[in-house]
């Protein structure tokens, strides 16, 4: 959807729209808007990758693409709160406290990276919105960019289908690889190592050792990571929470790994994502330390006799069990048939040409 959107000029139109709030505070410009937008409601690498596709355009610059990428990346709702809060900890209220913590942080190092970068000379050319809201202009320049696009709607939606399935395919191969590569270091011993400093991390922190296999499991892949971590059972809830909020926020080295593929067709460069990822990591855990008794204990708390609740016979956790088991049983078939779409398409070409 967002190669629909892009297509059809609503970059144009948000830029002009969000301009007097994005290039003020973040140093971006309005269609940063649109990329952070897609990137939490897509989950990663959805940033990275409509990031490089604006500089790709030369519609932002490099540092401003650097600037951008290192808060755009997010994890999207539907993975916090199905995936990790009920798929793993069957807890749906701790999925307010790992977004919050996750998104406010965001925010924190979109604030912190606007200073990145900050002796760089003013790109020469720039796109010149209003200072103020303007639907008229915005919806003009979004009129003119449809324009300019002359493919036919089929070959729109050929291209745009072809780019979601290889985004996939990436993502698929880059969990498996680092899946392996976490299971042979594990083999050779050489997670020991590592577990040997990070042991000593979080006796400084006064949490139990037996975090430390989960935290290297996420260091590498999150999944992994955060169901190991909700499995432990001499830790604390808060415990958990914290440590998965860093593993969340850290995105793992696997996808780390899918960004610095997709920026590499670029001129943005990794080593400034990188850095925000551990900034965010660390400002992401000391959040849900201090959130957690005011977004969860308080909260979740058991209400007293006199008190009726207005959703009494209402399953919170059902909102999103239901959808992640219904992924569960028909995500192979998705896959399977989208990858058969991309075949597809990909004889077509070849055919044309």
């Amino acid at each position: 959807m967002s190669e629909f959107l892009i297509r059809f000029g609503v970059v144009s139109f948000i830029g002009a729209l969000f301009e007097p709030i994005m290039r003020p505070l973040f140093r971006v410009p309005g269609s940063g808007g649109f990329v952070w937008a897609m990137g939490l409601a897509s989950g990663f690498p959805a940033g990275a990758k409509l990031t490089a596709r604006l500089r790709q355009e030369e519609k932002i610059t490099a540092v401003e693409g650097e600037r951008l990428v290192s808060f755009t990346n997010a994890s999207n709702p539907l993975f916090i709160f199905g995936a990790i809060s009920v798929g793993f900890f069957q807890n749906a209220a701790l999925g307010i406290v790992l977004a919050a913590s996750h998104y406010v942080g965001n925010i924190i190092v979109g604030l912190v990276m606007r200073f990145y970068g900050s002796n760089e000379p003013l790109p020469k050319k720039r796109n010149h919105y209003p200072k103020r809201f303007s639907i008229k202009y915005a919806v003009q320049l979004m009129h003119e960019e449809r324009l300019n696009d002359k493919r036919p709607f089929g070959k729109m939606m050929g291209d745009a289908v072809h780019s979601a399935i290889q985004t996939l395919l990436m993502i698929g191969g880059f969990i498996i690889l680092f899946s392996v590569l976490n299971e042979i270091l594990n083999i050779i011993n050489i997670t020991l190592i590592i577990s040997f400093f990070i042991t000593i991390i979080l006796g400084f922190l006064q949490m139990p050792n037996e975090l430390s296999p989960a935290i290297i499991q996420g260091l590498f892949e999150i999944t992994l990571g955060s169901q190991l971590v909700s499995n432990s059972v001499k830790s604390t809830l808060l415990q958990q929470a914290v440590i998965v909020s860093f593993i969340l926020a850290f995105n793992g080295l696997s996808v780390q790994a899918q960004v610095a593929s997709i920026l590499s067709e670029t001129d943005i460069r990794f080593r400034p994502f990188f850095l925000a990822r551990c900034f965010h990591g660390f400002v992401s855990a000391f959040l849900t330390y201090y959130l957690f008794d005011w977004l969860y204990v308080e909260n979740s708390a058991p209400m007293g006799d006199h008190v009726i609740p207005v959703f009494q016979h209402t399953d919170v956790s059902s909102l999103f069990i239901y959808p992640y088991n219904w992924l569960l049983e028909w995500g192979f078939f998705i896959t399977a048939s989208s990858l058969l779409i991309w075949v597809v398409l990909n004889l077509f070409k070849y055919q044309q040409k």
